[in-house]
């Protein structure tokens, strides 16, 4: 029988308690779980595509279909694309920043409602998960990326039009991808939370995502439509996909007042879903 005093005597190693702010990461717990988010990151690579024929091969072949469709659909046919730049560039360079925000925000956002079996068995910080979805979706868009890069120094050394002008602002290129990623993960993490309540969320996120994509310039260029410029420029993925092309491109608007705007919008909105996870994740299996 341990007395009080002995009691008191003892040196944990591992004390799990509340938080002691709904705004807290606890980084320090995150840093001492890294190998479970690496874990993590690893399943999500290796299992999407696992038991299929071409395997990681995937990962190229959907932006590369997605962008001859967008290219003879939007293109060709619709007129849509900037025809100061290859169609080709301008719709893959889109497309893949698109699918990985999309990606991002659908798969944060079902957090809590896909992994409740696993999060009634055992304690982990509950924030791993969803970072782990969001350094996942990292790794396929830089597979990605590679393919538009490759094209992209093939336009660069070709001599015949339509040129592609880059230029140094291609250096803001991971600021832009760090603002994609916290938007992503901070609309996830509200989502998620609110899903534990209101299932018809999940459906409305899927419709919703939809919907956004022509809200954002992924398939028509802002110079042409500079009548509406405020109204698109509110969307704070906007500026980013303007920046990323302007950079990469040298065709497109960038605007560091609407950078900034995207900054804080995506702050707020990160600090905000943070908030409400934390607040939700510690009764949300007894809802779910």
């Amino acid at each position: 029988m341990i007395t009080d005093t002995a009691s008191e005597n003892i040196h944990w190693d591992t004390v799990i308690g509340p938080k002691k702010s709904n705004l807290s990461l606890n980084l320090k717990e995150i840093w001492r779980y890294r190998d479970l988010l690496m874990l993590f990151v690893k399943k999500d690579i290796i299992t999407v595509y696992k038991q299929t024929i071409l395997g990681p091969i995937w990962f190229l072949l959907q932006p590369i279909f997605t962008t001859l469709t967008y290219v003879i659909i939007f293109g060709r046919i619709g007129g849509m694309a900037d025809n100061t730049v290859p169609s080709i560039l301008f719709f893959m360079g889109s497309v893949t920043l698109w699918n990985y925000f999309s990606d991002t925000l659908n798969i944060t956002s079902k957090t809590f409602s896909d992994n409740a079996s696993v999060f009634g068995k055992v304690y982990f910080p509950r924030i791993i998960l969803p970072l782990s979805k969001v350094i996942s979706g990292l790794i396929k868009f830089l597979i990605q990326f590679i393919l538009f890069f490759v094209i992209w120094l093939f336009f660069l050394i070709k001599k015949t039009p339509p040129h592609i002008h880059p230029n140094m602002y291609i250096l803001i290129f991971p600021f832009l991808l760090i603002i994609m990623s916290a938007l992503g993960l901070g609309l996830g993490l509200f989502i998620t939370s609110m899903t534990t309540k209101y299932r018809d969320l999940t459906f409305l996120v899927s419709f919703g995502v939809q919907l956004m994509m022509f809200a954002t310039p992924v398939i028509y260029p802002v110079n042409k439509h500079l009548q509406y410029k405020f109204w698109l420029f509110l969307n704070p993925l906007t500026s980013v996909f303007e920046a990323f092309k302007y950079s990469f491109l040298g065709s497109g608007i960038l605007d560091f007042g609407w950078l900034l705007y995207s900054c804080i919008f995506t702050s707020v909105v990160l600090i905000f879903g943070i908030f409400v996870f934390n607040k939700v994740e510690r009764r949300f299996i007894d809802t779910v």
